[in-house]
This record gives structure tokens, C-alpha cells and sequence, in this order.
């Protein structure tokens, strides 16, 4: 069933993949095996969008999909969990870059490992960052990117929590398939997070959260 379902999502049949995605979860799958599996059907859709062999709307429908499901496996997450308050991450794609899907997934693991998340969304200029920071007093902040063109407005980001006195005050990574430890220093930022579990394991660290 786990390649039905990303056969689904990859085919952006929404409502079909959630009620199969239901009715694993509801069987006894394993909600981190079925969330993986939603995360390579969507891949598959950006890496069409890659090949211009699909288009923005489908890669906004596969992430609404996604968060669909997202939301579906949170109620199988046990409670106890859920309910611990490791600290804050406020996260977002930067300014250029309306990549949703790996910033989405990095969110959701963050919240089902304890921290209060705010996601802020694609295309977030350095002034909302900034303004966001000051609102929500995160101790760490994410910048999502998957273009190479990401890499300026990251830098231009952490310019501006520099600028404005915030720097300080969080620690700051970065994600998204081009980024490395080289683009982390070029652009300032603390580290480098490869996949959503690396960036639960930086939060875990920063924090002192101990298991």
C-alpha cells in the first residue's frame, strides 16, 4: 500500500491518497513510514516541475496534499509527545523561492518532536523575517530554499537580523537540496540542516532538549 500511496500523491489524487493514508494508519502503519512515503510521491512532482514537464498549480496542489495528510498522521502521533515544549523555531522559504513542501515536512517533525512552530510561508522578504522574530521570540530560525538563487536572499536574511540587533538572540539554519556547509557560512548561517530529521536533531542540541 505504501507505493499505491505515492503512485496517488505523485498523480495528485488528493482525496484518494488521504483515505488510503486513513486506512494504513487506521491498519497500524507506522505514521513515520507513511509520511515518508507522501514526502517521495510529492518529490516526484517537483522534480517534474524541475523537468518542465509540470506547473506551479501542481506543485501547489501536491503540497496541499501533503499537508492534508500531515495533519491526518499528527492524530496518530501519541499524545504524550506532542505535548512537550522543547521551544520555538519560526520557519520559512526566503524571499524569490515558493518551495513549500521540504519546509512543510521539516515543520511537522519539528512539532511532532515537541517544538511550537511557526511557519511563515514561501517568498518571506527579510523585513518579514525580522518582523516575525521580534513577534513570535523564537530561539532558532530555518531558512528554506531550494533554488540557488535562495542563497542571496539567506544572507541578505541574516544581514538584516545582524542589522536589527536579533542575531544574537537565535541561532539560525539553513535547508533545501543545494544548500551544504559551504552555503551555511558563505550566507552566516549556524549550520546546515540535510534532511527534517537533521533539523530536529540541531533544535534538539541548541535547546538541550534531552529525550
Amino acid at each position: 500500500m505504501l507505493g499505491r500511496l505515492q503512485e496517488l500523491i505523485a498523480a495528485l489524487e488528493g482525496e484518494e491518497a488521504l483515505a488510503l493514508a486513513k486506512k494504513m494508519l487506521n491498519s497500524g502503519e507506522d505514521p513515520m513510514a507513511v509520511l515518508e512515503t507522501c514526502r517521495k510521491g510529492v518529490e516526484i512532482v517537483g522534480k517534474r516541475f524541475e523537468d518542465g514537464k509540470s506547473f506551479i498549480p501542481d506543485l501547489l496542489m501536491s503540497g496541499e496534499i501533503m499537508q492534508s495528510v500531515s495533519e491526518l498522521i499528527k492524530r496518530y502521533i501519541p499524545v504524550g509527545k506532542k505535548e512537550k515544549k522543547c521551544g520555538k523555531v519560526l520557519i520559512g522559504t526566503v524571499e524569490g523561492d515558493i518551495h513549500d513542501i521540504g519546509k512543510k515536512i521539516v515543520a511537522f517533525m519539528l512539532e511532532v518532536n515537541g517544538f511550537e512552530v511557526l511557519d511563515i510561508g514561501v517568498d518571506v522578504s527579510p523585513e518579514l523575517f525580522v518582523e516575525k522574530v521580534k513577534e513570535f521570540r523564537p530561539q532558532v530560525v530555518g531558512l528554506c530554499g531550494l533554488l540557488t538563487l535562495s542563497f542571496e536572499p539567506m544572507k541578505n536574511t541574516i544581514e538584516a537580523f545582524t542589522n536589527t540587533g536579533l542575531r544574537d538572540q537565535i541561532k539560525v539554519m539553513i535547508g533545501g537540496s543545494p544548500t551544504d556547509e559551504r552555503v551555511a557560512k558563505y550566507v552566516g548561517a549556524d549550520a546546515y540542516g540535510r534532511d527534517a530529521n537533521a533539523a530536529v536533531n540541531l533544535c534538539r542540541r541548541w535547546m538541550a532538549v534531552s529525550d
